[in-house]
């Protein structure tokens, strides 16, 4: 087998200043399940897995790590960006339909990677 039973082709890799806050946004925002947790010998996290309904997010902690963007289908798009919300997120843009037919809205977690959480509507 030459990757992981369940998980796709290509997976996101965010690389961020906290790995645990980002696993923490995850679950509390998406309901995302923890997988793999490497730690470095200093107990901090070197690598992490999670999953987000059928994709697995790779997570990595280095400081000064760079801002990303991930685009998220949701079923519950006004749930989902609620509770992303309260999960410690930031607006970066309400929910709106846009030109696409996407109901999509952006919020920003503490370690500054953008969730774009969004349903289609119809088609664009």
């Amino acid at each position: 087998m030459y990757k992981p039973t369940g998980y796709t082709d290509i997976s996101p890799y965010l690389i961020v200043d906290d790995a645990q806050a980002t696993l923490n946004f995850i679950r509390d925002a998406f309901s995302g399940e923890q997988l793999r947790v490497h730690l470095r010998d200093n107990g901090e996290i070197m690598h992490a897995e999670a999953r987000i309904g059928d994709s697995v997010v790779m997570i990595g902690q280095m400081p000064g790590g760079s801002n990303a963007h991930i685009h998220l289908y949701v079923s519950d798009v006004e749930a989902v960006f609620v509770r992303a919300i309260n999960a410690g997120g930031t607006l970066v843009q309400k929910l709106e339909v846009k030109d696409d037919g996407d109901r999509r809205g952006g919020v920003r977690d503490k370690n500054g990677t953008v969730w774009w959480v969004s349903r289609q509507e119809s088609e664009g």
